[in-house]
């Protein structure tokens, strides 16, 4: 019974990190097409900023479920101190990219309040 149970984990590992890898690569065309018809519209200047921000949060959206399908994963594993010294490490990583990425696109880390001057800008 209980191998059945991580055998569903470990499938359900692999279709969460499937699911994560599928929003970074949709976004990623997402963030092109609307670059494409935002460049003819907006110019370029504007049209780049769009899509810088439009990858960014599909980024961040992706790194979040990756560490969602490393963290089941480490679960089905055996958790030795090297799988949960290497989870904790990856974790660490993606919270760092996903903060830095935040900055980028919000102007602000995330445990920063916005006030309403930037809310105008």
């Amino acid at each position: 019974m209980t191998d059945q149970i991580l055998g569903y984990l470990d499938f359900a590992s692999k279709i969460i990190s499937l699911v994560g890898a599928l929003v970074v690569i949709c976004g990623f065309l997402f963030a092109i097409y609307h670059y494409w018809k935002g460049y003819k519209n907006l110019g370029p200047a504007s049209s780049f900023v769009n899509f810088k921000i439009s990858l960014g949060r599909s980024l961040i959206l992706g790194l979040e479920i990756l560490v969602l399908a490393d963290v089941v994963e480490t679960i089905v594993v055996k958790p030795t101190f090297f799988t949960l010294l290497s989870l904790g490490i990856l974790v660490i990583l993606r919270t760092i990219v996903s903060w830095t990425l935040a900055l980028e696109v919000d102007g602000h880390w995330p445990w920063q309040t916005v006030t309403a001057k930037e809310n105008r800008s």
